[in-house]
């Protein structure tokens, strides 16, 4: 099930994604999450009018999905980049891809033209899982990320809402 996001949903969607942060190259960030930096992250989103949407499995948060704009200015208002987060125990059972219709949707209501991806290149299932639902390569920005001791290139792929 998919909902938009509760507050209490906030510490178990940041106990799975500081792991990510921490083991893997979903994100290059290697800063977890403090309980008032995910809460600011969401007020932060709703205030700007943008979804944040959480998957359920069981009635727990498994995973979430949110977006905000690509580039600040307006010239960018119209281009969204989105964050779409589901723990290792989630994935295969249609949830990233229901978040995803859930944001996309979100998105084209308010008026919004493009959603953009940045995918790690050390993330190749992940861009797998975009290019799966409609996502195409934009461009490689190579060598732009560090982590793990190493540069690493960022795909950032790109879907026409509108």
């Amino acid at each position: 099930m998919i909902r938009p996001t509760r507050t209490e949903d906030l510490e178990p969607l940041r106990a799975l994604w500081n792991p990510l942060i921490s083991d893997t190259l979903v994100t290059f960030s290697s800063e977890e999450k403090t309980a008032s930096a995910m809460a600011e992250y969401h007020a932060s989103r709703c205030a700007a009018g943008h979804g944040f949407f959480t998957a359920l499995a069981g009635g727990v948060p498994v995973g979430f999905a949110t977006y905000g704009q690509f580039r600040g200015g307006n010239g960018y208002a119209r281009s969204m980049e989105h964050t779409v987060i589901l723990g290792s125990g989630a994935r295969g059972r249609g949830l990233g891809r229901a978040l995803m219709i859930a944001v996309e949707d979100h998105a084209r209501r308010a008026g919004h033209h493009v959603m953009m991806a940045g995918v790690s290149g050390g993330n190749p299932e992940g861009r797998a899982f975009h290019e799966s639902i409609g996502y195409q390569l934009a461009g490689t920005v190579p060598e732009v990320g560090w982590k793990f001791g190493r540069y690493w290139d960022l795909w950032l792929l790109q879907k026409i809402l509108t």
